[in-house]
């Protein structure tokens, strides 16, 4: 079985139809995804909603207390005993991990724990798979220091992977909400000017931009919750400013804070930072445009011009084997 797998992983032929089985594969699944957007959507609004009635209920119960209660979500047991029993959470844990998870859209105790147990878990998973595949399946023709630097190199990737899946899924929810920043504004400078409170104005908002951007309406409903239930209104919006991570939206934050201090008026505050927010979304979109023609250069050069020199000197190439 091990001699069989072997020679399947090094035949280039099987190797070729796996890798185009897993292009078709990706296709399909990028072209059939927007299909569920709306369902997805709905889910997403459901959970939002489920978190504004734990904040709601957490609140009351500490007002009436005097303590702070959680009503987080609990992560699962296997999970949780493995952090537990080997105290993850003293040799791992890291405060920046906690905020890039708020940031990346994953709140509560439950997703920290899992966070914990996947860079414990992963590294000797990857290891163990090389080590495996380095002695045991492949026999690689490789001194013993090139082979064991394999195996601590994939050690070393499944204990970054944790963290870079947690960089992209920062990186695509701030995309997302970068997006839609500037009609949010937009948005909200009309609540404003048309006499809605802050709060009515952001809840208003957080419905109608759903359909742009799930994971702003998402951070605007829970900025709305804690604008009604935590005791100072500043501490929602250096939450909301801390759960994004962006410029535009701390310094839009900056502006609430200092409204709600000194009473100055948002209305022209607001309309001055959506068109900044939109200048930079311009900006933005420019400096890719201007970037796409270097990045084409190599993929033409390797993929258009052999098949453009074949379609062109082919049958020339054709009538001279001919005439001889």
């Amino acid at each position: 079985m091990i001699d069989l797998l072997s020679a399947k992983l090094h035949d280039p032929h099987f190797m070729t139809m796996l890798f185009a089985a897993i292009a078709a594969a990706a296709t399909v699944y990028t072209l059939v995804m927007p299909l569920f957007a709306g369902e997805n959507l709905n889910k997403r609004m459901k959970a939002v909603a489920s978190e504004r009635e734990r904040i709601r209920q957490r609140e009351r119960e500490r007002m009436n207390a005097g303590e702070k209660v959680s009503l987080r979500q609990t992560p699962k047991q296997l999970v949780s005993r493995v952090v537990e029993d080997f105290n993850l959470t003293k040799w791992l844990a890291q405060e920046a991990a906690r905020e890039k998870l708020v940031m990346a859209g994953y709140r509560g105790q439950a997703p920290y724990v899992t966070f914990l147990f996947a860079r414990a878990v992963t590294p000797i998973v990857l290891f163990i798979g090389a080590v495996l595949y380095v002695f045991v399946i492949s026999h690689l023709q490789k001194t013993l220091p090139v082979k064991i630097g394999i195996c601590v190199g994939a050690a070393y990737a499944g204990l970054q992977a944790p963290m870079l899946f947690l960089r992209n899924a920062i990186s695509k929810r701030q995309l997302s909400i970068r997006r839609a920043f500037p009609d949010a504004l937009d948005l909200l400078l009309i609540c404003i000017e048309s006499g809605m409170s802050i709060e009515a104005a952001f809840r208003k908002v957080s419905t109608e931009i759903a359909s742009q951007s799930i994971a702003l309406s998402e951070e605007f409903t829970l900025t709305t919750a804690e604008l009604s239930y935590l005791q100072d209104r500043k501490i929602a919006y250096e939450n909301l400013a801390k759960r994004t991570g962006l410029d535009g939206v701390k310094s839009v934050c900056l502006a609430l804070q200092q409204s709600e201090r000194y009473g100055t008026p948002l209305g022209q505050s607001l309309r001055v930072m959506a068109q900044e927010n939109r200048d930079m979304r311009m900006n933005e979109a420019e400096k890719k445009a201007a970037a796409l023609p270097p990045k084409l250069t190599v993929p033409m050069i390797v993929f258009f011009l052999p098949v453009l020199f074949v379609v062109i000197l082919g049958p020339t190439g054709i009538k001279v084997a001919a005439m001889q």
